[in-house]
């Protein structure tokens, strides 16, 4: 990829590659905007095209916008306006069990989904919202629309926010569901958000918004595994997500592709094309057992993936259980279930 390609996104998926002075054409246009995000070769990540100064001479005014503010947090002191996320500290226990314990500083708060506290001291207080708090509220209208989002993405109507209501730093821990990993992400590394699959998310600062996005492809939708709707994380401080087994975090280059299982997948940029592709080849259909389609991400930008999705772990599970039809596995009793019987491992 020569210095003079450069690549677009619009509505989350990857455009390109187009020349400077295309890119620039569609900018003088109105195609595209200031908070247009780009990328070419020799960038650490995706910028927006107002930051950048090869695009200022086709932008309306040729001047380029200003970097946003670093993070201050309420409590910072730093003179700037205050960022929209607390600023939290944190640490994660544990290998296959972890929980994550979040320190406040007094008056920071944080939230959860509904089921993942663990254990608090006794400055935070514990209050039940409708949706995310993310931003004031509007009234009662504005509130149900914040809780409806969350009901399309299969979660609760309510979630819970921790606040440091003492004059000391307070702690407050969250616990992960299943064996599994928690996954630390500061979404101001991630241009502000993150796309991730339904019940990945844990706790995160308060000033996340937990919304959603809307798959536009029709194959994505329909054989997706997730659906046409996927959680979508934005804000600039700190969430937490939750994946099965070992979590692999792996970075795309331009036009760099990657297929994997629909339930293995956790996250990705909002840059990274997602996209649904059907296995080839009759026998692979039909007698590999690994269904009939799988996920293809395209870069560039990071994606997370698991190793153990839980509807995985739930199906063995499930087969396996005597109510099922299942059978034992690794006893090696000859005398099978009447040995069950008889050893009371069975009612």
């Amino acid at each position: 990829m020569s210095d003079d390609t450069w690549y677009y996104a619009v509505g989350g998926e990857q455009q390109g590659p187009v020349s400077l002075q295309d890119l620039g054409a569609r900018l003088q246009r109105g195609e595209l905007q200031r908070d247009t995000h780009v990328f070419k070769q020799g960038m650490s990540n995706w910028a927006m095209a107002g930051d950048r100064p090869e695009l200022a001479p086709f932008l309306s005014d040729g001047l380029a916008t200003t970097a946003p503010p670093p993070l201050g947090g309420p409590s910072s002191g730093s003179g700037g306006p205050p960022a929209v996320a607390h600023e939290i500290d944190f640490e994660i226990f544990g290998e296959e069990m972890q929980f994550v314990e979040v320190t406040l500083d007094p008056q920071e708060a944080c939230l959860s989904e509904a089921g993942a506290f663990m254990y608090m001291d006794p400055g935070i207080e514990m209050e039940t919202i409708f949706g995310d708090g993310a931003k004031p509220s509007g009234g009662l209208m504005d509130s149900l629309l914040s809780a409806g989002k969350r009901v399309l993405t299969g979660e609760s109507l309510f979630m819970t926010v921790f606040a440091n209501q003492g004059s000391q730093r307070q702690r407050v821990a969250f616990a992960s569901p299943y064996p599994g990993r928690i996954v630390p992400v500061d979404l101001r590394q991630h241009q502000g958000a993150l796309l991730c699959q339904k019940d990945a998310f844990l706790c995160s600062a308060k000033g996340i918004s937990v919304g959603i996005a809307l798959q536009r492809k029709l194959g994505a939708g329909l054989f997706g595994g997730e659906g046409f709707v996927l959680q979508k994380l934005e804000g600039d401080g700190l969430a937490f997500l939750h994946a099965g087994g070992t979590v692999v975090e792996r970075e795309l280059g331009p036009g760099e592709t990657m297929r994997l299982d629909t339930g293995c997948l956790v996250a990705f940029e909002q840059q990274v094309s997602y996209d649904i592709q059907m296995i080839r080849g009759v026998k692979s259909v039909f007698f590999g057992g690994e269904g009939m389609f799988y996920a293809a991400m395209t870069g560039p930008g990071k994606v997370w993936v698991q190793s153990l999705p839980f509807s995985r772990l739930a199906r063995r599970v499930f087969a396996a259980a005597p109510q099922a039809g299942g059978k034992d596995k690794g006893e090696g009793s000859l005398l099978g279930g009447l040995g069950g019987l008889m050893m009371g491992d069975r009612s």
